[in-house]
């Protein structure tokens, strides 16, 4: 496993601040945000984020977030998944992240999952041609993918093999997932993971606001931590927080303290 840190966790500033900020700070690598990267290459091209990346010490752990839309047209977001597959593949990133989106009132079980399967697939399929992978993020109590079950549900029957998904410990605390439903998630599956924890309220109540520095909060962070190392995880730990308080800070001094509160918790 190697560190990594998202680009939300300093969301006000440029994707350059943010690479500089995280070698900075010693991170292995970064997850790159969306919005940032559209900005970048509007002067930019991919070739000159790999060399800027590569001056910096740093991998591309994902490029993130984006819309996986199986229930309207979805025709925009293919178009985006198919930029971003191919500037991923420019600067050796391996994958992109999606979150979906859920299926109207009235739709039965299987069909709101054959549905979404479909989509997943042509998703994957474009990002496939590029050699990059979808990773479907679970979200806290989302009405349709809450947690791992449901998002292993779409992958086996979209049946693509560059689909997988990721694990975010604050949205998985927040939907009450279950150890066992982590330790059953096939490593080969588990794309990246997000590092966080979160403040002491009712799980219902959580935004993503709530999120604190690893170790601040009330996530059994150790046994998530020593789960994923029992699977043999070797992917990226990426801290990814929402949290405007810090947001106010330098996005050095914001990337020192989370590196630092990740080092604590992975020596613990």
């Amino acid at each position: 496993m190697y560190s990594c840190i998202n680009g939300a966790t300093t969301m006000p500033y440029t994707l350059e601040q943010d690479l500089e900020a995280a070698a900075k700070a010693g991170f292995d690598a970064v997850e790159i945000w969306s919005r940032k990267l559209d900005a970048y290459l509007k002067i930019h091209d991919a070739g000159a984020l790999k060399a800027l990346l590569d001056a910096h010490g740093l991998r591309a752990a994902s490029l993130c977030p984006y819309g996986l839309v199986g229930f309207s047209d979805n025709r925009e977001q293919l178009q985006a998944i198919e930029r971003a597959a191919a500037v991923a593949a420019g600067i050796d990133c391996p994958a992109l992240l999606v979150c979906a989106d859920a299926p109207p009132d009235g739709m039965g079980r299987d069909e709101a999952f054959d549905t979404m399967a479909t989509a997943a697939w042509h998703y994957a399929e474009r990002a496939a041609a590029h050699g990059v992978k979808i990773a479907i993020e679970p979200l806290g109590r989302h009405p349709f993918i809450p947690g791992p079950r449901e998002a292993l549900e779409v992958i086996e029957r979209a049946g693509h093999g560059s689909l997988g998904l990721m694990m975010d410990f604050f949205h998985y605390y927040k939907s009450g997932v279950p150890l066992a439903d982590v330790l059953s998630i096939p490593t080969e599956l588990l794309l990246i993971v997000h590092v966080d924890d979160c403040e002491d309220l009712p799980q219902a109540d959580l935004t993503d606001q709530h999120r604190v520095y690893m170790g601040e909060g009330v996530i059994p962070l150790r046994s998530l931590l020593d789960a994923l190392g029992s699977k043999g995880y070797e992917g990226a730990l990426s801290v990814e927080i929402f949290r405007e308080e810090y947001w106010e800070k330098d996005p050095v001094e914001i990337s020192v303290a989370a590196k630092a509160a990740y080092d604590r918790m992975m020596e613990a």
